[in-house]
C-alpha cells in the first residue's frame, strides 16, 4: 500500500506517456536536419531513425535527440521540425538525374535532391524514393519523361505534391495515398512536370521505411 502513490506518480510522469506517429515524424525530421548540418553521419542517421520509429514513449525519444539542438516540452524531448534549409551541407550523394534505357534505376535512402532533378526512362523504369531524401531547396522540381516506361515517385506524409505533367496515351497523376497527408508551413514541396508517352508517371504518399502502414478511412 505504501508504494502505491509512487506507482501513480510514475504513471502520471509525462515522459512515460505514449507517443503518436506525429511525434515520431517530428523527431525523424530533426534527425534528417542534423544529418544535413553534418552533426551526425549516415550510419548514425539510419540507427536513430530506426530507434525513433520503434519508440513507444517520450522517454524513448530522449536519448535519440539528447545531443542535438532541439526544443523540448516539459520532461520529454519533443522535437519541433525546423524550417527547410536552403543548400544544407549533407554528407550524402547528390543526384541531378535518373535515367534508364530498357532497364531500371532506383534512388532510395538518404540522398541529396537538388532544386531540379530529371528522370528519363525509355522502355524501362525509374523509382525515386524521396521519403528519407534531403532537399536542397524549399521547392523541388522533378522533370519526368517516360516513353513506353514507368516512373514512380514516393514521398512521405509531410511532403506537399503538385502534379503538372501531361499523359499522352498514358497516365501522369498522383496515386491514392497510403498514409494521410500531414502538410505544415515548413513542408517541402515536390512539383512533378514532364510527359508520359504511352507510359505512366505516378507519385504516391507512403509510410516511412520501417513504419507500419495504417489503413486510410475514406
Amino acid at each position: 500500500m505504501e508504494g502505491r502513490p509512487n506507482d501513480i506518480e510514475r504513471r502520471r510522469d509525462p515522459a512515460m506517456l505514449r507517443i503518436s506517429d506525429d511525434d515520431r515524424h517530428q523527431v525523424a525530421e530533426v534527425l534528417r536536419q542534423a544529418a544535413g548540418e553534418g552533426r551526425i553521419d549516415l550510419s548514425e542517421l539510419d540507427e536513430r531513425l530506426e530507434a525513433a520509429y520503434a519508440a513507444k514513449t517520450y522517454a524513448d525519444l530522449v536519448p535519440i535527440t539528447a545531443d542535438l539542438p532541439v526544443r523540448t516540452a516539459g520532461a520529454a524531448a519533443v522535437a519541433v521540425p525546423p524550417p527547410v534549409s536552403h543548400a544544407p551541407v549533407v554528407p550524402a550523394t547528390t543526384y541531378s538525374s535518373s535515367m534508364s534505357f530498357m532497364g531500371d534505376c532506383t534512388r532510395r535512402g538518404v540522398w541529396r535532391v537538388p532544386p531540379e532533378h530529371t528522370a528519363f526512362s525509355v522502355m524501362g523504369g525509374v523509382t525515386l524514393d524521396l521519403r528519407e531524401a534531403v532537399f536542397e531547396a524549399r521547392e523541388t522540381v522533378i522533370n519526368c519523361y517516360a516513353i513506353m516506361a514507368g516512373i514512380d515517385v514516393v514521398v512521405n506524409a509531410h511532403t506537399q505534391v503538385i502534379v503538372d505533367g501531361v499523359g499522352v496515351m498514358g497516365d501522369f497523376s498522383q496515386s491514392r495515398d497510403r498514409v494521410p497527408a500531414q502538410i505544415t508551413v515548413g513542408s517541402p514541396v515536390v512539383r512533378l512536370k514532364g510527359l508520359a508517352l504511352m507510359a505512366g508517371v505516378s507519385v504516391q504518399r507512403k509510410p516511412m521505411p520501417g513504419e507500419p502502414r495504417k489503413r486510410l478511412i475514406r
